[in-house]
């Protein structure tokens, strides 16, 4: 009678584990000549092998990577089967290493890898180990007792296994995410270790929404860049950048800044071209030219296109208006006419009536290096017809299946295009 309760109970409780035939009911305990459930699902659980409980981590895996905003590679460690695209890529490793995180950066098969700062590592933490294979094998052990035709179970037994089984579903979600729950990302000294952290109780969130939101949350992936940002970073000491070269520097560099797509940038460069703090334009001759300042301009990260300094375009903005005309109240504006750099605008009369045309079918062939020469154009059609319909024709070269998945579908893809691809 000196004995705590507390002690007897836990005295009890492992005997059940050990005592091949002591049955419990309720707060009853007795022998009986029939196993006890516990000592069944330890011999189902011993027998369970290793194989097993990796394919249900992979199917853990598989399940909660699933609508990953980030490109997914599973267990995959050959750099050479990683695409080297300006998608980002999360690669989930079977255990830290440190020496595939660095093969996989920088290289990708035999060649270096360009775009080195689209990808992130998710590993397990090893202390945790024990702990998920445990929670695997009570959940495989408890369907194998519910699906065991020779075991004769009572009904008290049956329920008991069924709530034990319905416990080690929830324990086995909380110990999978409590192993996998280290990012590595790639920087400009090594590489970066984020920490998860540990569940929180009745969290729902499936593991690439925690991933991407902490990326997020640690600034390592933006959804949105301030304008401003790049004012100071590309524009302080010098008149102009290249927008190709800015678009490529933060894909390709580790530690740069992340946009989370193509988009996030083009919005960031519209939104700061559009309150004046930069400008947008185009090299011509060598020398930067004014396109877009204060206004709605259009993007498109190729050829001469540049962001020009503030001070610049408002000189070229100063030099322009003393040429342009005062338009009187009645009178039809000038038509906007696209002309070598050299001459001066011409006003052209209103066409008589009849003669305006409601639609244009232009085919034509775009020299080498002049396509970001004809982005203006393109702009000023959009401006004068609702409906811009246009069908491309590239040949006399070749591309191969990767490359037209990585970076022509996915390109159409951010901007929201559906392409009637006619594949030859």
């Amino acid at each position: 009678m000196e004995n705590p309760a507390s002690v007897v109970a836990e005295a009890v409780e492992q005997l059940k584990g050990k005592l091949f035939y002591l049955q419990s009911t309720g707060e009853k305990y007795y022998f009986s000549n029939q196993p006890n459930l516990n000592l069944i699902r330890l011999g189902k659980m011993e027998n369970i092998k290793d194989e097993q409980v990796l394919d249900v981590e992979k199917e853990l895996l598989i399940e909660t990577l699933k609508g990953s905003k980030l490109k997914i590679f599973l267990w995959e460690e050959d750099p050479a089967n990683i695409p080297d695209t300006e998608v980002h890529k999360l690669l989930v490793l079977k255990q830290k290493d440190t020496e595939v995180m660095k093969q996989i950066s920088e290289n990708k098969g035999s060649t270096p890898r360009v775009y080195r700062n689209t990808i992130f590592f998710l590993y397990p933490i090893e202390s945790e180990r024990a702990a998920f294979t445990n929670a695997v094998k009570m959940k495989l052990a408890c369907e194998a007792i519910a699906n065991d035709k020779t075991l004769v179970l009572s009904k008290d037994q049956k329920k008991e296994n069924d709530k034990e089984l319905k416990k080690a579903e929830g324990n086995l979600s909380e110990t999978f995410r409590r192993l996998y729950r280290m990012v590595s990302v790639p920087g400009k000294d090594g590489f970066k270790e984020i920490d998860l952290g540990i569940p929180t109780y009745g969290e729902t969130k499936s593991l690439h929404d925690e991933v991407y939101e902490k990326l997020k949350l640690d600034g390592e992936l933006l959804e949105s860049i301030a304008p401003l940002v790049l004012k100071e970073k590309y524009l302080v000491d010098k008149e102009y950048a290249l927008t190709e070269q800015l678009y490529h520097a933060l894909f390709r560099t580790p530690g740069e800044t992340r946009p989370a797509s193509r988009a996030v940038l083009e919005e960031s460069i519209k939104e700061g071209v559009k309150m004046g703090l930069f400008g947008l334009g185009e090299l011509d001759s060598g020398k930067p030219k004014c396109r877009y300042f204060e206004e709605t301009p259009s993007v498109s990260f190729s050829g001469t296109e540049i962001l020009i300094a503030e001070s610049l375009c408002k000189k070229w903005e100063a030099q322009r208006e003393p040429e342009q005309t005062p338009v009187s109240e009645g009178t039809p504006e000038p038509v906007e006419q696209y002309e070598k750099p050299d001459q001066q605008p011409v006003d052209v009369e209103p066409p008589p009536e009849g003669q305006v045309k409601k639609e244009l079918r232009l085919k034509f062939t775009v020299p080498k290096g002049k396509v970001s020469n004809i982005m203006g154009l393109m702009n000023f059609l959009q401006s004068r017809f609702d409906t811009l319909e246009l069908q491309l024709i590239a040949r006399d070269g070749s591309i191969i299946p990767q490359e037209y998945e990585d970076k022509i579908e996915e390109t159409f893809r951010q901007l929201g295009i559906e392409v009637e691809a006619e594949d030859h």
